[in-house]
């Protein structure tokens, strides 16, 4: 996959060449799930699996897109897009451009191509990637200056608002921030952040990536059920997000739902406290350079996961279990759950037998081979320049 060829495909569509690709990368949560719907922490890094966006102005405010993995050759015709309007991943650059426009932007129209490595479901964030890109794009084509941070809650309004995704800003800021060989120490509640360093190789590690390939859909309503569930438990607790509970109080707020006659709540808020608090206790430990102490929150991070917020998933247990066995420092399901990927710390020499495990566990349960391969902090989004 490269700029080159997004830009082949472009002329081939359009019969005129693009002015520009422009690319930005899948991510991999590596601590902090569901906080970010809390206004609380998170730690993703950008992927070098990318999605590829070329594209071109048009005079008459139309936009038209066009996806390599699309089925057919069809060219969608958005129009001036309005929510409803515009089904399924065209709904993600379609919503880009009415998130735009109802910001107050200058924004005409433009033809689109785009092309992802990036697997759909397998919970690598393949929607806000196609959702950055683009937005980076019509920011650059039409001069709007808009720094990064607000390219990225563009792309998230267009994700909730015209979409129909309850997500959080994490995987748009990752898409839009991250740096090379760091992880992004994000605060999402006023969206400040630092760059923590990760190298994992440079402490015997290799941090693998595990595509379950059980394709999730977090559009169908579980996500927005535990963000739901998230904000009812703060307005009975009389605060502004779960962000807020101290995590030495934890005990006593989880009595005080008790109380309250809300104790189908306690597993979501023990979730999220105890969440923020493993973020804390990783950068933490990558600030002090001890990658791998890290393991076992990963771990602890999904058993919470599973237990407390029930968003794994058979196969996603499977994975984390037999990686664990087979020597992982540390495991846990990354993204919003039911399937997608898992993420286990590993020793370089381990490597081998881990892949070997988990793909043995998954195809003895009846499921398919897994995806496997090595996570490496990238950098985030960009204009590529096709030679």
């Amino acid at each position: 996959m490269s700029a080159e060829r997004a830009a082949r495909a472009f002329r081939a569509r359009y019969g005129t060449p693009c002015a520009g690709v422009w690319a930005a990368p899948g991510r991999v949560n590596l601590i902090g799930e569901y906080t970010d719907v809390n206004e609380g922490f998170v730690m993703p890094f950008a992927l070098p699996l990318r999605t590829w966006v070329a594209a071109r102005a048009r005079a008459d405010g139309r936009l038209r897109v066009h996806s390599a993995a699309a089925a057919g050759d069809g060219i969608v015709d958005a129009g001036d897009p309005v929510p409803g309007a515009v089904r399924g991943w065209a709904a993600y650059p379609a919503g880009v451009l009415w998130a735009l426009r109802t910001a107050g932007h200058p924004v005409g129209g433009a033809d689109l191509h785009v092309e992802s490595e990036l697997p759909a479901g397998a919970g690598l964030s393949s929607s806000a990637a196609l959702g950055v890109a683009t937005v980076l794009a019509l920011d650059e084509l039409y001069g709007l200056g808009i720094g990064r941070p607000g390219l990225a809650l563009l792309a998230q309004r267009a994700e909730n608002d015209f979409a129909g995704v309850p997500c959080g800003v994490m995987d748009q800021m990752a898409a839009a921030c991250c740096e090379a060989g760091h992880v992004l120490h994000l605060d999402t509640r006023d969206l400040s952040r630092r760059q923590v360093p990760f190298d994992a190789a440079g402490a015997g590690l290799r941090l693998l990536v595990v595509d379950t390939r059980v394709a999730h859909a977090v559009g169908a309503g579980e996500y927005a059920r535990r963000r739901a569930g998230c904000e009812r438990a703060a307005r009975r607790l009389g605060l502004r997000a779960l962000r807020d509970v101290p995590y030495g109080q934890l005990d006593d707020v989880l009595d005080a739902l008790e109380a309250s006659g809300a104790p189908e709540l306690r597993p979501l808020v023990r979730h999220v406290v105890t969440e923020n608090d493993r973020v804390a206790q990783v950068a933490a430990l990558l600030d002090a350079g001890d990658v791998r102490a890290v393991g076992p929150l990963l771990t602890a991070g999904h058993a919470s996961l599973r237990d407390d917020f029930a968003v794994s998933c058979a196969e996603s247990d499977l994975v984390v279990d037999a990686a664990v066995a087979a020597g992982a420092l540390g495991a846990r399901m990354t993204g919003a759950g039911f399937g997608g990927s898992v993420i286990a710390l590993v020793e370089t020499g381990a490597v081998g037998k881990v892949r070997e495990a988990v793909s043995a566990a998954l195809t003895a349960a009846g499921g398919r081979a897994p995806a496997v391969f090595e996570a490496v902090p990238a950098a985030g989004a960009h204009r590529a320049r096709p030679r």
